[in-house]
């Protein structure tokens, strides 16, 4: 792979750490590009991302290797065709938008609330923990209708199962504490299929999936709803927070919040990448792909073409195109809560920027986004008083 000297150089440290300098490069000069140390290709331009993730019969998800399947099973995540669509469609109606404002608004308002007021009588706080990471646990076990589990469990679960997915995707070994928070998360789907009853999604998704298949989509569907409500809140703030001049514009006029927010998912998903394997030898850019072949779309370095998006490293909360953003993939995949993680942000953020009129980064604690796979600000320590 001389031909791609551009890759070789490239450490997957480098990409948790601070990747837009590398990905820029990569776009520009190698915009498929074979890295070593991730033994696959990487896609850095969002035509190419587009054409891996809208084409499942040529870059599938469904392979021995694919990370998150390693640790929960087979799921919607991880299957293409019939068999995906199976098991995704019994969970997509509560996820629609006019299902989303009906059954999610008014709890995510009363959530935020309380969330909110707890907070108000300090002066400072770690916002990711006591914050974003409670208000998604809360509405994604409330649309599950899991029963009986408490928030710190759940986060509990879900930064062993996320660790997991990440150090197999770096090419390690995963934590055990991956696998075991996925049998406790499992006993406990089990425990609410068991107990019935007519509001539990789960317990609706049991009449046509298997009890594992059940669980497996359930682990997918809450730490995929954790991961990106979490991640979009911190990095959305983090964004405005260290942008005055476009806070003060979204402060000025709320209806700049939605656009506020796309831009912040442009500029930091918080799924980095997205991994598929190729089904057939086929050409994608200047590349020629091999059967079995790795190939990781970098929906950072996409969200950030030039191509599409003038000016890409600036957070423009204007800026007209920013929905274009593909945090939440593309095609068959397409994050099916990307609605309601919509809903959260946009509710969570109104509030915390209404009533905490003080509301700005701590100093003493300076932070930024982080991690190959997901990336978010470790911690979110801000002040108010």
């Amino acid at each position: 792979m001389i031909e791609f000297p551009l890759g070789a150089a490239t450490t997957l440290a480098e990409l948790a750490r601070d990747p837009h300098p590398r990905l820029a490069e990569l776009r520009a000069h190698e915009p498929v590009s074979w890295l070593p140390e991730l033994n696959g290709w990487l896609v850095t331009r969002r035509d190419l991302a587009l054409d891996v993730m809208r084409d499942a019969e040529t870059f599938t998800v469904d392979d021995p290797r694919f990370s998150t399947a390693q640790v929960v099973g087979p799921s919607m995540l991880s299957l293409d065709g019939a068999e995906h669509t199976r098991h995704r469609e019994p969970f997509a109606a509560p996820f629609r938008p006019r299902e989303v404002r009906e059954g999610f608004a008014e709890f995510i308002e009363e959530e935020t609330d309380r969330l909110v007021t707890a907070l108000e009588p300090r002066d400072a706080a770690e916002l990711r923990r006591v914050f974003a990471g409670p208000l998604a646990v809360a509405v994604v076990t409330r649309a599950l209708g899991l029963a009986g589990v408490g928030t710190d469990t759940v986060l509990a679960w879900y930064d062993s199962i996320v660790r997991a997915v990440s150090e197999l995707t770096a090419g390690h070994t995963a934590d055990p504490a991956g696998p075991e928070a996925y049998a406790q998360l499992r006993a406990a789907v089990e425990a609410t299929v068991g107990e019935g009853g007519g509001t539990s999604l789960l317990a609706a998704a049991a009449d046509r999936l298997t009890l594992p298949e059940v669980a497996s989509n359930a682990a997918v569907l809450m730490f995929g709803g954790i991961e990106t409500t979490e991640a979009m809140i911190t990095n959305a703030l983090l964004h405005l927070l260290r942008h005055p001049d476009q806070l003060a514009l979204v402060r000025h006029d709320f209806a700049l919040l939605d656009g506020a927010i796309e831009e912040s998912l442009r500029l930091e998903p918080g799924a980095a990448v997205v991994d598929r394997y190729a089904t057939r030898d086929t050409a994608l850019g200047p590349a020629a792909i091999r059967e079995g072949d790795l190939v990781t779309v970098s929906l950072t370095g996409a969200n950030r073409d030039p191509a599409v998006f003038p000016d890409p490293d600036r957070f423009d909360v204007r800026r007209e195109n920013a929905r274009l953003q593909l945090a939440f993939a593309q095609g068959p995949h397409y994050c099916l809560a990307a609605h309601l993680a919509r809903l959260e942000t946009r509710i969570a953020l109104r509030h915390l920027l209404d009533r905490l009129p003080a509301l700005r980064l701590d100093p003493d604690h300076p932070t930024a986004p982080h991690g190959l796979v997901f990336r978010k600000p470790p911690t979110l320590h801000v002040r108010w008083g």
